[in-house]
């Protein structure tokens, strides 16, 4: 490997090619890109990042997460082209949230199992917040069941929550029961976010990430659907003029060929 090649390996050869896209004669389309132009591919590379972790691809992570940091780099360029901020900014700000937030590393505070790391974590945030909502800081562009469950952790952690995982159950029950009732789209609307929320709030109790849970819900019937679509390929079958009965019967074959391939492949 050429001593340029191994230049381009390191973080500071990456923010130079980062630089030269954005510079005069660089990329066209890098050059005009703004903050705004780039949320889009923000969300949608964390997102890439995400379904890599999931699958426990070592592989696809590794290219996510270039992916990822490509995001950080084109964000702080811009910033440094607007004399915003610059890249020692942003590392110096975390390194120093990092140091401020471990006194227990490097400094003489005493936190010796992961839960008092964390106790210790909420109380220097409160303080920062100096008075401030228990709620400040929250984004508003989480995914809505990730940030139901942070509003509810955080507002758990002020002393507004339910005492018992029964009580959570109860106001799950009355949700849905309300959400039955509706009768208008505004009311079917409310009801379905009220009742979602309790759910959110439900499975918080039973230390469940609920966006991690749907995801994986999500992914799991989207592989079970697409086997179904094979098998009634295969029989040409039309799914939308098939009864409900072959429909479940379809289902559930693609749920026993998916078990037994995971069963042949070693994983139980």
């Amino acid at each position: 490997m050429s001593e340029s090649d191994q230049q381009v390996r390191t973080f500071n050869g990456l923010r130079r090619i980062v630089a030269t896209l954005r510079a005069p004669g660089g990329c066209p389309w890098d050059r005009v890109q703004t903050h705004e132009t780039l949320r889009h591919y923000l969300t949608e590379e964390a997102s890439e990042t995400l379904s890599a972790l999931d699958e426990g691809d070592p592989a696809k992570l590794k290219e996510e997460l270039g992916d990822l940091l490509l995001q950080i780099l084109m964000h702080t360029q811009i910033a440094e082209d607007e004399r915003e901020f610059r890249m020692g900014d942003v590392i110096e700000s975390v390194a120093d949230k990092l140091v401020r937030r471990h006194p227990h590393v490097f400094g003489a505070a005493v936190a010796e199992t992961p839960d008092a790391v964390v106790e210790q974590w909420d109380d220097l945030k409160r303080k920062e917040r100096n008075g401030g909502s228990a709620l400040t800081g929250i984004p508003a562009a989480l995914p809505a069941l990730a940030q139901a469950q942070t509003i509810q952790r955080r507002a758990g952690k002020a002393g507004f929550q339910w005492e018992t995982e029964e009580q959570a159950w109860v106001a799950l029950d009355e949700e849905l029961g309300e959400l039955r009732q509706a009768a208008t789209p505004e009311e079917r609307r409310r009801e379905a976010g009220d009742a979602l929320f309790a759910l959110a709030n439900l499975v918080r109790f039973v230390d469940v990430d609920a966006e991690e849970a749907l995801r994986s819900t999500c992914g799991g019937f989207s592989r079970l659907f697409r086997a179904v679509e094979g098998l009634a390929g295969e029989r040409e079958l039309d799914l939308s003029q098939s009864d409900l009965d072959t429909k479940l019967k379809l289902w559930e074959e693609a749920k026993a060929r998916g078990q037994a391939r995971q069963i042949e492949g070693g994983r139980p």
